[in-house]
């Protein structure tokens, strides 16, 4: 099981991490909600949890509750700019299926 960082993704974690003084890195997990059932959720974490597992990637900790790991196997957390937006972006090979308004996912 494996959940990767892209270069652009790790750059923007670290920088805010800096900015913000304190942190270990992101964590990455699932909740129940919206039309299809599932949608991210993304924070920054101040420390690391037992039951955590650990994923590194361009010198950034990704962070995932054991629960919501099989959803996320093989997630590639991105971080993009489209015109005047800008933020992560998810592209997880386990995703069938995604709502019309884009805030949950299917497995």
């Amino acid at each position: 099981m494996a959940i990767t960082l892209t270069e652009a993704a790790a750059r923007h974690v670290t920088r805010y991490l800096g900015r913000r003084g304190k942190g270990v890195g992101v964590r990455l997990g699932v909740k129940t909600t919206g039309c299809s059932g599932l949608a991210y959720k993304l924070e920054y974490a101040d420390d690391i949890a037992p039951e955590d597992v650990i994923f590194e990637g361009h010198g950034v900790k990704v962070l995932v509750d054991p629960k919501s790991l099989p959803y996320l196997d093989g997630t590639e957390l991105d971080f993009v700019r489209e015109g005047l937006n800008e933020g992560f972006k998810f592209h997880n090979p386990r995703e069938k299926d995604r709502c019309g308004c884009g805030e949950s996912f299917r497995v």
